[in-house]
């Protein structure tokens, strides 16, 4: 069994290529830079990208599972969805994993009318988006952000790799969607502290204004319109944003990371 594996040198992907590999599956990493996709040599890695299916025809050849994601370059939501889900079954793809955070679009709605057996995984929030402050961290010891009290349960992205792979190589998935979250609910204050405790630093916490929270967003690349619906969103987040839930642990059999040991595997960000 060969595992297509899309947006695979991005936050998540790298770690579902990693739990496929554990379970011995062979694994094709699709990306748009091959040169510059640093995996494992065993890992299969062809150029392709999502917004223009037909440079995922050869990659689809001999396929049999495949992870997909709904967003192209700088965030913005792909339409090219109901062809690379027309794609994927005329190549013979069976089982598909789709991720997803935000509102179901096209893509989504295609893989659930498609006669693949789908798992939709939807992750609220990535523990990696912390990553955000890690230049104010280390030059000024302070966070600004717009969210200081919003509570999200968000989830490591290990835990989303692992629950991906079990979809991909296990029966009893299929037609299921799959919400991960972390075990704790926690605030951006909350996450400032942990971070504190585990680098060893005292972490000032100052409440940006919108603006600022903009302009951090437009540096990091997201566009106009994907601006206002995280900032929308995270002001009155839905309440299953910070519901923690038991899905990781139900489906992999083990408990989902917390965030301190998000941060203690990724102190090199922040010092």
């Amino acid at each position: 069994m060969t595992i297509l594996v899309t947006g695979a040198t991005g936050t998540v992907g790298r770690h579902v290529v990693h739990q496929l590999m554990q379970k011995g599956q062979k694994v094709r990493a699709l990306t748009r830079h091959p040169m510059q996709a640093n995996l494992p040599g065993q890992v299969e890695v062809v150029q392709g990208d999502l917004s223009d299916p037909a440079t995922l025809v050869s990659a689809l050849v001999g396929i049999n599972g495949m992870h997909l994601i709904t967003t192209g370059a700088e965030y913005t939501p792909l339409q090219t969805g109901p062809e690379i889900v027309e794609l994927a079954e005329k190549a013979g793809v069976r089982k598909v994993t789709i991720l997803w955070n935000g509102e179901k679009g096209p893509f989504e709605r295609a893989v659930e009318a498609s006669a693949l057996e789908w798992t939709q995984l939807q992750a609220f929030e990535f523990m990696a988006n912390a990553r955000k402050w890690a230049d104010s961290i280390r030059n000024e010891g302070v966070v600004r952000d717009l969210f200081g009290g919003s509570r999200i349960a968000s989830v490591h992205e290990a835990d989303i790799g692992r629950v991906a792979a079990v979809a991909l190589t296990e029966e009893g998935h299929a037609g299921k969607t799959y919400t991960l979250t972390g075990p704790e609910s926690l605030s951006v204050q909350d996450k400032v502290r942990i971070i504190s405790e585990v680098i060893g630093r005292n972490i000032r916490f100052i409440e940006s204004s919108e603006e600022e929270e903009r302009e951090q967003m437009r540096r990091m690349g997201v566009q106009e319109d994907a601006i206002d619906y995280v900032i929308n969103w995270h002001l009155n987040p839905p309440k299953s944003a910070y519901t923690v839930l038991p899905t990781v642990e139900e489906v992999t059999g083990r408990k989902p990371y917390t965030f301190a040991e998000w941060v203690k595997e990724n102190t090199n960000f922040f010092l």
